[in-house]
């Protein structure tokens, strides 16, 4: 007898292969299972996107942004490494 593993939406092979998210409801508890849904989407990064497709942005835009969040990220871990090392 095979298993199938628990991950996996019962209507998989329905789906031509497309697989969905799924979150378990357990002892009634949908609160719990609202916040682990958020978090697995906020990790998929599917807020992000919505946020940038939202508005249109030309290229330049999107170029100005990400270097400015690089920016960011650098500064982020510099300051890091500056209070680990004592700086």
């Amino acid at each position: 007898m095979k298993r199938r593993p628990r991950f996996q939406s019962k209507d998989f092979a329905q789906n031509s292969g497309k697989r969905g998210l799924l979150v378990e409801v357990r002892n009634n508890n949908v609160e719990k299972a609202l916040r682990i849904l958020k978090k697995k989407l906020q990790e998929d990064g599917l807020f992000n996107e919505l946020r940038n497709r939202e508005f249109h942005q030309t290229r330049g835009e999107r170029k100005r942004k990400e270097k400015a969040a690089g920016k960011r990220r650098a500064n982020k871990a510099l300051q890091k490494r500056m209070l680990e090392q004592g700086y």
